[in-house]
């Protein structure tokens, strides 16, 4: 038989039993449709968590006080020998490959201007910080360069905190306050949208020093620093831990993350997880395929006389057995086709409805979902298949 004889044998046998096709069908098509769906939270979680953090550069290293070795949560249950200064974090500077250097403090106050106030995340930095967070400048200036151990009556504005407080009003040169302090307004950010969760535009920034004495703060929260993109991460990341530990007198009381393997990390265990939710979701795959192979093995022992008529007028066992197994593997690229549609509706109706949540389905999922479903019809058919081959043709015919 030629391949058009099995596609019409199958296709005509396949409309005779429409209901029967139709739920095994279905069953493959809510298989393909969960993994997709899954698989594409899954990968849209991974693709905006790179993009969060890539943003940043991926030559950027953070050191933060107390040293993690298992519960990865620094100066919490690390025993802190030393505290991490700003002096510590000027010595980074001599580092062969660093470029730029930005000791952090950190905290929550209320800044008041203009008759109003707002609770907000006020962040001690130095003039290096928006080359080493990518951060732009949409009006006036950022901190100035100088000895970043020296407290400064200046601070920088969230684009969104500068509209809570000021409204349309031009906030250059006007004064706010926070805490005790009265500082000058010498510029307001670009806008940078959300992180993580966090309302980056509505947000402070200060001299380090300032914010270290508003906060009452004796160490840094974290220093961050970008090496040259030619420079050798490692050896920085070697000259860092040297660096500090003789100057923490021989102690290792810190944590150095680098971006690279950060990003490596998140992207191992999100890969992992959307796996595993896949691999779950793939259970109704294996339910589809026994309902498969369940209705072809019933349809072996309805079909023994078409099948002895089919061998007694020349049809071989191994043709009898390709038949098989075309009607199966149509069963299940028909319901893979139905399920990759429904999976991708439901993941973009899904992506339009929750707000804030991510989803991507790449090229490669809908090719493999395809892939699976037709191998499905192979191992769920197989077995029947060779069934309606092992009959005798004499056998086939008596039971007519």
């Amino acid at each position: 038989m030629q391949t058009r004889d099995y596609l019409s044998l199958g296709i005509q046998t396949l409309r005779g039993h429409r209901l029967r096709a139709f739920l095994s069908a279905l069953g493959i098509a809510i298989g393909i449709a969960a993994v997709i769906l899954l698989t594409s939270i899954g990968e849209g979680l991974r693709q905006y968590m790179m993009d969060q953090f890539t943003q940043f550069g991926t030559n950027v290293i953070a050191i933060n006080p107390g040293k993690s070795d298992t519960m990865g949560m620094p100066g919490i249950f690390g025993g802190t020998t030393h505290k991490l200064t700003i002096d510590d974090a000027e010595s980074l500077r001599r580092i062969p490959g660093v470029s730029e250097v930005v000791p952090l403090s950190m905290g929550q106050a209320r800044v008041r201007a203009n008759g109003r106030g707002r609770s907000v995340f006020v962040y001690g930095v130095t003039s290096d910080m928006p080359r080493v967070w990518k951060f732009d400048v949409g009006q006036g200036n950022f901190l100035p360069a100088g000895d970043p151990r020296r407290a400064g009556q200046v601070a920088v504005l969230g684009p969104k905190l500068r509209r809570e407080l000021f409204g349309e009003e031009n906030a250059l040169g006007r004064f706010v306050r926070i805490g005790d302090f009265r500082l000058r307004v010498i510029g307001v950010m670009s806008p940078k949208g959300r992180m993580l969760g966090i309302d980056i535009d509505d947000s402070a920034y200060v001299p380090v020093a300032t914010a270290m004495q508003l906060f009452n703060q004796d160490e840094l929260f974290e220093i961050d620093l970008v090496y040259h993109a030619t420079a050798d991460g490692a050896a920085v990341v070697a000259g860092v831990t040297e660096m500090l530990t003789e100057r923490h007198r021989g102690h290792e009381d810190f944590t150095i993350t680098t971006q690279e393997a950060m990003l490596e990390v998140m992207d191992n265990v999100i890969s992992a997880v959307t796996f595993a939710v896949a691999a779950i979701a793939g259970i109704s795959l294996i339910v589809g395929a026994i309902g498969i192979f369940s209705i072809m093995w019933i349809a072996v022992g309805e079909r023994v006389s078409e099948i002895g008529l089919l061998r007694a007028i020349g049809a071989t066992g191994v043709e009898i057995q390709r038949l098989f197994l075309l009607e199966s593997v149509i069963l299940t690229v028909v319901g893979g086709v139905c399920g990759l549609l429904l999976g991708l509706g439901a993941a973009q109706l899904l992506g339009l409805t929750v707000s804030n949540l991510p989803v991507h389905t790449p090229l490669r999922f809908l090719v493999a979902a395809l892939v699976v479903s037709a191998l499905t019809g192979v191992v769920a058919g197989v077995v029947p298949a060779r069934r309606a081959a092992a009959l005798r043709p004499v056998e086939a015919l008596r039971a007519e």
